[in-house]
């Protein structure tokens, strides 16, 4: 029978026919039997209430994805009809997916966002402290961006001393990924104090390097404290979140780095004027138990200590007195016998013994150096021992004493009587 056709050369029509028609389709309906396959392939049945239609999304479509597809997920597919002759089966070949609703960047940002919070990664215990004053910083944004001159006219106002690294960075566009999270580890090795990511405003999809995995991982894995400066206020980030701190912009992520010079300098005179005063009221203190310390050392000078040593003569010579009176008085009854025979000797020793003693007595004050000083002398204390002027010297500082006064003095010359010593 003419124009009967072969089961090949039906499906072959059939996918020349369905593949011309429908070029360019969109096709609405619910993810099911989603299959993430090792090639790199995303394969899916898309449904609705009554059909089903398989599809796929080949590695180099799958791996352009900003969100990741789940089953249950409502999407709209585009792309065209294939025909897979072998079976006779036609699928969706789509090139793109768009979820419903809501933009594949707004939900890949919260799907991230989710999966990164449960990770961990966004853990305020894992967030490092910046230091109050970081000598040197690296800033990872491009070098043609105005984000670059605020910053550095920034750091230059508030903190002149501060060294900056400035690493050329790509921040949009292919191959920014890879560039934000290459340099953040390669800042990290240099031992910088802290790191600036960041760049100025721009649309989401401008943004849209520091909202991938690879950049979140780079700036939680680094060991030095990183700041996320990206865009304006309003604009949120994954790198806003990871960092161990967020600037609205990059000109506040220098202002919340540095200190500000000017401010630290009035709290700098603040301190000099505290330290001052707090010095003198030490000063004051020393100065007073300095003084005290004059007074108890003029309390033993020599005419204190030759007067204590008197006093304590005294008092030895009276208990010596009283113990010999006890021991006669004891001794007396055997004594009795010989009383009339002794009594002239021992009147005789007394006087004799009392005698001696006075002579003692009268011998310590006559060596009193202070005894002479009431007649119009002056005891001469040095450093050393002085027997003689000689053995001062020229321009020595000593002493003189006279009983009331301490008076400082200082050779100013010194002469032999007849012979002039120079």
């Amino acid at each position: 029978m003419e124009g009967v056709l072969s089961v090949s050369e039906l499906n072959i029509q059939v996918k020349s026919l369905l593949e011309a028609t429908f070029l360019q389709v969109a096709v609405r309906g619910e993810v099911s039997n989603l299959t993430y396959h090792t090639s790199g392939h995303i394969y899916l049945t898309l449904k609705d209430s009554s059909s089903s239609i398989r599809a796929v999304l080949f590695k180099g479509n799958a791996s352009r994805l900003k969100f990741r597809l789940e089953n249950g997920m409502d999407v709209t597919l585009y792309g065209g009809l294939g025909v897979y002759t072998p079976r006779g089966e036609y699928q969706i070949i789509a090139q793109n997916a768009e979820p419903t609703g809501v933009g594949s960047l707004a939900l890949a940002f919260e799907q991230l966002k989710k999966e990164l919070a449960a990770l961990g990664y966004f853990d305020p215990a894992h967030k490092k402290p910046l230091p109050p004053f970081p000598s040197t910083i690296a800033l990872l944004t491009s070098a043609t961006g105005a984000a670059l001159q605020d910053m550095l006219r920034v750091a230059t106002k508030r903190w002149p001393l501060v060294k900056i690294i400035g690493l050329n960075t790509l921040v949009q566009g292919e191959g920014a990924k890879e560039s934000i999270a290459k340099n953040i580890a390669y800042a990290d090795s240099l031992g910088v104090d802290v790191i600036v990511v960041g760049r100025g405003g721009g649309s989401l999809e401008d943004l849209w390097a520091f909202n991938e995995r690879i950049v979140a991982e780079a700036i939680y894995h680094a060991k030095t404290p990183i700041v996320s400066a990206v865009g304006h206020e309003v604009d949120v980030v994954i790198s806003d979140f990871v960092a161990d701190l967020r600037a609205p912009t990059p000109s506040s992520a220098m202002e919340l780095i540095l200190p500000d010079c000017s401010e630290w300098l009035i709290r700098l005179d603040g301190f000099l004027d505290e330290f001052r005063r707090a010095f003198n009221r030490i000063l004051q203190k020393r100065e007073s138990e300095l003084k005290s310390l004059q007074d108890s050392l003029d309390r033993l000078s020599l005419a204190a200590r030759l007067k204590e040593r008197e006093s304590r003569i005294k008092e030895l010579w009276s208990s010596l007195n009283q113990a010999m009176r006890h021991q006669l008085r004891r001794q007396e009854s055997q004594l009795e016998p010989w009383r009339g025979r002794f009594e002239g000797a021992w009147e005789m020793l007394w006087r004799f013994k009392t005698q001696e003693v006075a002579g003692y007595i009268e011998r310590y004050k006559e060596a009193d150096p202070l005894k002479w000083c009431h007649k119009g002398y002056a005891q001469v204390v040095s450093h050393k021992e002085v027997k003689t002027l000689e053995a001062l010297e020229r321009d020595e500082v000593f002493e003189l004493l006279d009983g009331k006064w301490r008076v400082q003095a200082k050779v100013l010359e010194k002469e032999k009587m007849g012979i002039r010593d120079v």
